[in-house]
């Protein structure tokens, strides 16, 4: 900050000192207009992300969904439609067995609700009426689980005399699923559903069990989990990774998680696992490209060290998708025969947010912005792209050589004379956006090398934020 001057000392400032004084003030404004237009941007942005519409779409950032009107947005009104509304559809021609075909693949009952010759004799007299097409519709029941104690009976017998005296001999019997458990796998199924795809706590799923007259505690459950976990899961895991680690694309994200009591039980001073501490779900899949069937694996780990992707992808020689964190740009550089590619959604990103921050009292202005355009640049790219997804990786390489690859030359060029020519607001969203495609072009341009490798991480991305709840710890 600049010192305070009185009136009087002013006057006897010398010409070339209150010159001094105004360049120092003129600097001091411009650099506060930077850090205000800055601030501006990301309350903008934050209340984008708060109460906007997550997306990365040129043709949806304006348009905002409310938060509040789901039922409203999805309702038709098709179920009791009113009397207007029925005097203009009966003239639509509905489509017949809508509701059979919802249901078609349900175990069906036939229930007859038949008028006896008596009851009609006695309605309409006799030989007065004739039956017609009876009335048909369809109701759907549901029926709560039944729960079954499989009382086994092992037959034993013992030798009393001959070769095998002494010796038993016992009846065949099913294999247990886990020594001297109670546990079916129809049973573990059930809870598991229960608890990672349906999302709820074992204390409930305890709850309703005793309400059902099933008395089985959360700890059993638990421990019933992580024993199937050990020995059953983690080897078909790890078989899968093998297998992952064969294909020539592999894709691969992490996602922070919030786990409880995850504390190292050697390190009394280890707080890496209290309540609030980031720990993080790493995603790794087969290419979005692949014929083959697609392999999603997830894997947990405490912080997203490097040293995770890089015992994970050990003897790895192919194509590795990712975002521009540093730790996958490493593996390439310590693992031999690794290349690591970059994700076009990401490299649009920063270009989003700065359109959704921009003030919306202007539409020509947020058009002629770099963001706009450079997102505009990208989109034409991905429009050019997604009907290649039917070709070979021969023909789409091709494709992608002739038609995207000048485009992806222009963007760069473009994107460098940008930020030469210092137009942009240096900490805002746009000027993120032209630095990371800059820094990352090496990796962004690997798509046009291998036509194996899909143009983003997007598949990787969306099994990351959906489902690593499906993968947490037992509660």
């Amino acid at each position: 900050m600049s010192d305070k001057y009185a009136a009087d000392e002013l006057n006897n400032l010398s010409r070339e000192q209150m010159m001094n004084i105004i360049i120092s003030l003129q600097d001091q404004v411009t650099q506060m207009n930077l850090n205000m237009e800055h601030l501006i941007e990301q309350i903008r942005l934050a209340d984008q992300y708060r109460f906007g519409r997550h997306t990365e779409r040129l043709d949806e950032i304006a348009g905002q969904m409310n938060l509040f009107n789901e039922v409203e947005t999805y309702a038709d009104n098709s179920d009791e439609p009113s009397g207007e509304e029925v005097i203009i559809t009966a003239r639509k021609k509905k489509k017949k067995g809508q509701r059979d075909d919802d249901f078609k693949d349900l175990p069906r009952e036939a229930h007859d609700h038949r008028l006896t010759d008596e009851q009609l004799d006695e309605f309409f007299g006799k030989d007065c009426w004739r039956r017609i097409k009876p009335d048909e519709y369809i109701r759907v029941r549901c029926q709560p689980a039944a729960y079954t104690v499989e009382a086994h009976s092992v037959d034993v017998a013992v030798g009393t005399k001959g070769d095998h005296q002494d010796e038993f001999l016992r009846g065949d019997r099913p294999k247990d699923l886990m020594r001297n458990s109670v546990a079916t796998p129809s049973l573990m199924a059930a809870i598991m559903n229960t608890k990672y795809v349906n999302s709820n706590p074992l204390y409930r799923i305890e709850n309703e069990f005793d309400r059902n007259g099933v008395h089985i505690s959360r700890q059993t459950m638990a421990n019933w989990v992580i024993r199937c976990s050990k020995q059953y899961f983690e080897p078909f895991i790890e078989r899968l990774r093998q297998e992952l680690l064969k294909r020539d694309v592999n894709q691969a994200d992490e996602t922070p998680v919030q786990v409880i009591n995850d504390n190292d039980p050697d390190d009394p001073n280890d707080r890496k696992g209290s309540p609030g501490h980031k720990n993080f779900m790493w995603v790794h899949r087969s290419g979005e490209l692949d014929k083959e069937p697609p392999i999603v694996l997830y894997e947990y780990q405490r912080t997203r060290h490097h040293r995770y992707p890089l015992e994970y992808y050990s003897g790895y020689k192919g194509v590795l998708m990712t975002d521009g964190l540093q730790q996958y740009h490493l593996l390439e550089k310590e693992l031999e025969g690794l290349t690591s590619a970059n994700c076009w959604a990401h490299a649009r990103r920063d270009y989003a947010d700065a359109i959704k921050a921009a003030a919306k009292k202007n539409p020509e202005t947020v058009k002629n912005s770099v963001a706009y355009q450079a997102l505009a640049r990208i989109g034409t790219i991905y429009k050019i792209e997604k009907p290649l997804r039917d070709l070979t990786p021969e023909e789409r390489l091709k494709e992608r050589q002739l038609t995207i690859g000048p485009l992806v030359d222009e963007y760069f060029t473009w994107i460098k004379k940008i930020r030469e020519s210092g137009t942009v607001l240096p900490k805002g969203k746009a000027s993120d956006g032209i630095n990371y495609s800059i820094n990352q072009e090496k990796y962004l341009r690997v798509f046009l090398t291998n036509g194996k490798v899909p143009i983003d991480n997007s598949a990787s991305l969306y099994t990351g934020y959906f489902y690593p709840h499906l993968f947490q710890k037992p509660a």
